[in-house]
């Protein structure tokens, strides 16, 4: 039997009742919840904005000023940068300072140098200094031996903190640098055998370019016009010069005996004989070795002056100004030969029946 219209409008209207009811609680529930959301994301973002302010403020605003100085080397990361800061007393965290850096593109923008900063400066002061390059003018001093080479400068200069080592090595290309003995070379030549060998004095902040300028100036001083002209009378080019006073610079222990030597090698090439150097073998190799092995003067490099005639594509190392001097005004000799006598001086000899002697005196 069907309930009577009476009955489901009294039911009806009890649910009716208790759905309002229901919504009301759960509205005002929600309600509730919505506002304590609110109150811990405003939390939150006053948190955050005290952790900011904290971070971005000086470390010690209310002690005395104390001057610090701080060593940014070449190649340092911002994280270095950061610890060297925090270990100073100049900064509150060193991750906050490497965000807050990348963020506002600091992080490529750094210049190396020494800074005088003040426990008073906040983050952003500090940031400022170091990508404007606010630095001390403070300089340091040193001293490339002749001889060295172009990976043995780039590694010393690196341990100074003066250069990053591969930033060096990619700048040091004739095309870089406006200097009328370098337009005969290809753009991608190296500088090997024209960083000249002196002891300089730079900047802190200078640029790995700054630095090779300063060393090709040096050798445009020292290679004078009278000295292209003595080249041009031997039939040689600057580069031809260099190549041989690198060789030269690398097989004489002695300075009497450059002159020597250069004469050796000039009279080798004179006669269409190849060099035979151990030192062009040993740059081929990539390292010094006291004694060579048959293998290793069969590599098969343009350096390798045992398997291949003439002069090697480039220098092997940076002369110094005696090498250069022997090679332009070498002795008066018709020796073919040297060889070592064990004690950084050398045998010279006209035939190879003599050169072979020479060798067979140390034995």
């Amino acid at each position: 039997m069907l309930p009577s219209p009476r009955k489901i409008f009294l039911v009806h209207s009890k649910l009716q009742k208790l759905d309002i009811n229901e919504f009301k609680k759960n509205f005002f529930k929600n309600k509730l919840n919505v506002y304590i959301m609110i109150y811990y994301v405003i939390l939150a973002l006053i948190s955050c904005q005290l952790y900011y302010v904290s971070m971005m403020a000086p470390v010690n605003p209310k002690t005395e000023v104390v001057d610090v100085y701080v060593l940014i080397k070449k190649g340092d990361t911002v994280e270095d940068i950061a610890k060297k800061l925090k270990s100073s007393g100049l900064i509150q965290s060193v991750n906050f300072m490497k965000i807050y850096s990348k963020l506002k593109n600091y992080d490529k923008k750094i210049q190396a140098g020494k800074y005088k900063f003040n426990n008073g400066m906040d983050l952003k002061q500090i940031l400022n200094d170091l990508k404007k390059g606010n630095t001390v003018n403070e300089t340091m001093r040193f001293t490339i031996p002749e001889g060295f080479t172009l990976e043995e400068i780039a590694e010393r200069l690196s341990k100074k903190g003066l250069v990053n080592k591969s930033d060096f090595l990619e700048a040091a290309k004739a095309g870089k640098f406006d200097y009328d003995f370098l337009k005969t070379l290809e753009k991608q030549t190296s500088l090997e055998g024209y960083l000249f060998p002196d002891t300089y004095e730079v900047f802190l902040n200078s640029s790995e370019k700054d630095i090779i300028k300063k060393m090709l100036d040096r050798f445009d001083y020292i290679f004078k016009d009278t000295f292209i002209k003595r080249a041009n009378e031997l039939g040689l080019t600057v580069h031809e010069v260099v190549i041989l006073a690198s060789i030269v610079e690398k097989e004489a222990k002695l300075p009497d005996e450059r002159p020597i030597i250069a004469s050796v090698f000039l009279n080798r090439l004179n006669k269409g004989m190849k060099l035979q150097s151990c030192a062009t073998v040993q740059y081929a190799l990539g390292e010094r070795k006291e004694v060579l092995l048959i293998k290793d003067l069969e590599i098969d490099s343009p350096y390798n002056t045992y398997k291949y005639n003439g002069l090697p594509p480039g220098p092997i190392s940076n002369p110094g100004l005696d090498s250069i001097k022997a090679v332009l005004y070498p002795a008066k000799t018709d020796y073919l030969f040297f060889s070592a006598r064990g004690d950084g001086s050398h045998y010279s000899g006209r035939t190879y029946s003599e050169h072979l002697h020479n060798i067979n005196k140390n034995r």
